[in-house]
């Protein structure tokens, strides 16, 4: 071997220390460096493997999840153009930003609010969130010195319950009517505090009508009760105008309001907002005065210009031409290839469409087909919190003219689990 005389002792004694830190040689005293007999190799293949066998995903010939759009609807030529846009023009990499949510944003979503929805609100009542989960989590600690008790819709919105389950909230479960969440329930549950999605009802598609949401802000203030509404994807309507928002109906700060841009615009970034009542103000400073937004700031800011000069709305009206054709083509398919054997429960609106059988119906024999046939299927019991069923036919990931083919597949596996 040949001698390394251009190495100083302190580098040599530096390298060895460090083999020794991380357990490769041991140190013997009087005595030469030894190694440590290891397993790495087959310690890294095995971990290795379990991990590769972990992450393997299906590969579905047809996913029909129902809360996606198609990745070529994202205006992504526009997005990256406005970021760098920003980069040049608005960011200030060497300031602290807002922890509510940088202020231009916040104007622009209240701007939104109060011309889409009918809303009232002004940008300090606005927070913005890193998705549904971060808008609920945040109210639910903000609540919990006042209330103890969240009545929820059933079915409901799973993560709804998950996540005041975390902050130790008894859940009372409020049945569902034609007409949305059944008021005269809510009352006897005496519970002051509800989570509703009135403009969409998740997972059912029932829309509560302008006298119940009415009655419901008579039950709030008669009670001194709070509603959480979730608008989630309010955007989303092919038939109808939506009703107006529970919030721009209230005239006594009664109501929180939840929006996202994930149905609308992209899951991946990860934004959403709350509107808190002003009464909930005060408690939001005093609990989170050290809170910051979990929304980069390039992502606040891009999206601020995205809404400020327009493109928000433009992107709003592909998204709702685009999808009420999905949604049209994928109805016409079901009823010719389905016929009778099976009930559209739910439709025009959102990004899926909900059916159950109509007839005696082998569920387990669907799971089992639908897998075999590397068909992805979404059943409303999975997410739901109780025992009702139904298909939630995802329509918004799928180009136009792959609806037929995947509806030709899934009305296969359909037909040989009747009874």
């Amino acid at each position: 071997m040949r001698k390394l005389s251009n190495l100083s002792k302190n580098t040599v004694n530096t390298a060895y220390s460090q083999l020794v830190a991380e357990g490769y040689i041991q140190n013997n005293p009087r005595s030469a460096y030894t190694a440590i007999q290891t397993n790495l190799c087959l310690y890294n293949n095995d971990y290795t493997n379990k991990l590769k066998s972990k992450n393997i995903e299906e590969e579905y010939l047809y996913d029909f999840y129902p809360a996606k759009l198609h990745k070529d609807s994202f205006p992504l030529k526009l997005w990256k153009r406005l970021s760098v846009k920003v980069i040049n023009e608005s960011v200030d990499f060497s300031a602290y930003p807002d922890g509510q949510g940088e202020l231009g944003l916040r104007n622009e979503v209240a701007n939104y609010i109060i011309k889409s929805r009918g809303g009232k609100c002004q940008a300090d009542q606005i927070i913005i969130c890193s998705g549904f989960a971060d808008s609920m989590g945040l109210l639910a600690k903000i609540l919990h010195k006042e209330y103890d008790t969240l009545a929820m819709e059933t079915p409901g919105y799973h993560i709804a319950k998950k996540v005041f389950d975390n902050y130790s909230y008894k859940i009372k479960n409020i049945g569902l009517d034609k007409n949305g969440i059944k008021l005269e329930e809510l009352e006897n549950s005496k519970a002051k505090l509800v989570y509703t999605t009135p403009s969409h009802q998740y997972p059912t598609g029932v829309s509560m009508p302008i006298s119940n949401r009415i009655k419901l802000l008579e039950w709030a203030n008669k009670n001194n009760g709070l509603i959480i509404e979730d608008d989630y994807d309010s955007e989303l309507c092919y038939q109808n105008r939506p009703i107006p928002s529970l919030q721009g109906l209230d005239n006594s700060d009664k109501v929180v309001y939840l929006g996202t841009f994930s149905k609308s615009f992209s899951p991946a970034i990860r934004a959403s907002y709350m509107v808190l009542p002003k009464h909930l103000l005060p408690k939001y400073k005093e609990f989170f005065d050290i809170h910051f937004s979990r929304v980069s700031l390039m992502i606040q800011k891009t999206l601020e210009i995205f809404m400020r000069d327009n493109h928000w709305d433009r992107h709003l009206r592909k998204i709702r031409t685009l999808n009420k054709k999905k949604h049209n083509i994928m109805k016409k398919e079901l009823e010719n290839r389905l016929g009778n054997t099976m009930k559209i429960l739910a439709q025009g609106a959102g990004l899926a469409i909900l059916i159950h059988p109509t007839i005696k119906f082998d569920w387990d024999k669907l799971k089992y087909l639908a897998k075999q046939n590397k068909i992805k299927l979404y059943f409303a019991k999975d997410t739901s919190l109780s025992d009702w069923e139904a298909i939630r036919m995802g329509f918004g990931g799928f180009k136009e003219t792959e609806i037929p083919k995947a509806i030709e597949s899934f009305a296969k596996i359909w037909n040989q689990c009747i009874k």
